[in-house]
Parts: structure tokens; sequence; C-alpha cells
């Protein structure tokens, strides 16, 4: 599918030389949120609030941020490893996924926590390993604040977690299933070369997730694919179905590209990634694939995105491509992990 090119206009947020962060949130009063997940890189906070001439504090505090579980402290009040940010309304909702290795009871800290934007608390813990084990990645999500419900991805194992926000039971759904795991047999090219993980193809399963404006449809894919997929959230939202009745209710849209995050506009316009060509789409209501931002170096790995009321696009380049495991062991990083921001509106 042909797209049409536009060169549209970055324009620097926030810059980081040293800590690899991946997410993005922007408040309705215009406040700015990133996240770093606990990988090999250096390491300081997991959770920050962008501030004026480049500065970034730990949110909502220190103790949240530098709390060491391996010395006894609560998994369950520290954060272990945030992986992803995203603001409804009056609040800030984080995903944590918990250790990297493995736990032996299983329990690594998954979790979503909700933070209170007016007072700048944590108002509500929701722990998720009863239902995310040692091999899963809680990895993105979308939060259905009048329906009281939260969708998270596991790009461990592949599979999609559904949080009553009102009772804090959640369960998940489609686990294993083709439909969001990776296809193998897609290889991601980066510079006309396959990009190999340690020597090995990198595979991640169903990561980018996105709600439509009025929360009726469900957007997932598998990063390391360019398939697209959806699912009416009244299907998810029943827990009557099986996964075997919910596989046949998914959506197919086609191949478009690979992507990490994705989000909608007001006008049911969804904006995606292109991490082997270091560009964003746009795809229309009706499907069609409009390119927004075409053939950018700056956007080095775009990962997550938010889209505003007042039209800007906010975009986080984690430069994932550039780490040493798919640099035989050295890194290739070119430049400082990033936040920009585009008019689209």
């Amino acid at each position: 599918m042909q797209a049409q090119t536009t060169k549209a206009k970055l324009q620097t947020v926030f810059t980081d030389s040293i800590y690899q962060l991946t997410g993005v949130a922007v408040s309705q009063s215009g406040r700015i949120f990133t996240n770093y997940p606990r990988w090999a890189g250096p390491y300081r906070y997991a959770l920050a609030e962008v501030g004026k001439n480049n500065t970034a504090k730990p949110y909502p505090n220190i103790e949240w941020n530098q709390g060491d579980v391996a010395k006894g402290g609560n998994k369950e009040q520290h954060f272990l490893c945030v992986q992803a940010v995203v603001t409804d309304g009056d609040a800030l909702w984080v995903i944590d996924a918990g250790y990297a290795q493995n736990a032996e009871d299983n329990n690594k800290g998954q979790k979503l926590v909700k933070i209170n934007l007016r007072n700048n608390t944590v108002e509500k813990v929701f722990p998720m390993h009863s239902v995310a084990g040692s091999k899963s990645y809680l990895n993105d999500m979308r939060i259905d604040t009048k329906k009281q419900i939260g969708y998270i991805t596991n790009s461990g194992e592949g599979g999609i977690i559904i949080v009553n926000l009102k009772t804090g039971s959640a369960r998940q759904v489609l686990l294993g299933n083709n439909i969001v795991k990776a296809d193998a047999d897609y290889t991601m090219q980066r510079d006309g070369k396959p990009l190999l993980s340690n020597g090995k193809p990198f595979r991640v399963d169903s990561d980018g997730i996105a709600l439509n404006p009025d929360n009726s449809l469900l957007y997932f894919k598998a990063l390391t694919d360019d398939k697209l997929y959806r699912i009416a959230t009244r299907y998810l939202n029943d827990a009557n179905f099986n996964d075997t009745e919910l596989a046949l209710k998914v959506e197919y849209l086609g191949t478009f590209t690979t992507t990490d995050g994705m989000a909608f506009d007001a006008k049911g316009n969804l904006y995606m990634g292109d991490l082997e060509r270091r560009r964003i789409i746009r795809l229309t209501p009706d499907l069609k694939l409009e390119e927004v931002i075409a053939d950018d170096e700056r956007l080095a790995w775009p990962d997550s995105y938010q889209v505003t009321k007042d039209g800007w696009l906010y975009i986080s380049c984690s430069r994932i491509d550039e780490e040493s495991r798919f640099h035989n062991g050295n890194s290739a990083r070119t430049g400082a992990y990033t936040i920009y921001k585009t008019k689209i509106d």
C-alpha cells in the first residue's frame, strides 16, 4: 500500500543522554511523564516527571523509585521495571513488568499502578502475578475509564490481560494464540540487514495496543511483524467467551508496518511507528495508510505515543535497535534517548 509522504517537523521535548527511556504520557494540564525500564544499561529512576530546562524528577516520590526489594522492600510498594505510562483524566497509569529475571514463586512484582495526579500519590495497586507468570512481560496498556476496565499486553508469551478496575480481578485471554504471537516467518530489517538479537532473529509478541475513540474496538499487534488485528471490546469484556470463541471474533486487518506502540486521535486515525525505516505512519479509519513523518533518522526506535487534545503527537524514542545485543556486543548508540512532538491537527 503506497502512502502519501508529508514531512512533519519534530520538536524536541526532552532528552536523556544516559538513561534509556521507553514511554511518554501527557496529562490534560500538560504535565509530561516518562519511564525507564530496569534493563541492561545504567539505571536510576523508574518513573519521572519532565520539568523545565530538560530536567526530570522521580515521580511520585523517591521512595517508589528507589525501593531495593532484594533487601526486604515490598514488591507492591516500589517500582521494579516500569515499562509503560498512560494518562487518563486525573490519573497516571503505570505498568510495572517486575523483575526481568524469573521468580521462583512467579511473583516478579508485576502490577498496574494508578497515581492520582491531583495529589501526586499512589491511589491503587493492582498486583498481576495471579494472571502473569514468570515468563510473562507486561508491556503496554489502555484504560477505559467509563467501564473501569484495563487492557494489558503480555509480550513475553503473547496474551491480553483484562483488569476489572472496580474489583481488582484480572484474567488473561488468548495466551499463546497465534493471533498474539509474532510471525516466525517475518524477520525485522534495519539498514537492509536482519535485526538479530545475540545472533538470533528478534521476536517480541503482543505489544502495541490502542483503543479507538469510543473504546468499542481494541487494536493490537506483535512488535516484530507487520500484522494488525482488532477485536470488539464487548467480546473481551464478556468472561463467558473462551479463547477459541474469542479468536473467532478477532479481525485481521492486513499487513502495515512494524511498530512498538500505537495511539488514536479523536478522529479515529491510528498512529504507528515504522521501526525498520524510522518513520511514523497514520492509518485512517477506513484503513488507508498515510505517511506522516518519513525517513527521519532522529526517530530512533519510536516507542510510545500520545495524542493530545490540542493536536500534538508525542513520540518517545528508545533507540532499542542500537543496543549491544544487536551489534555483536558493542553499543551502536549515536544519540540521546528523546521525546519529540509534532503537530498533526
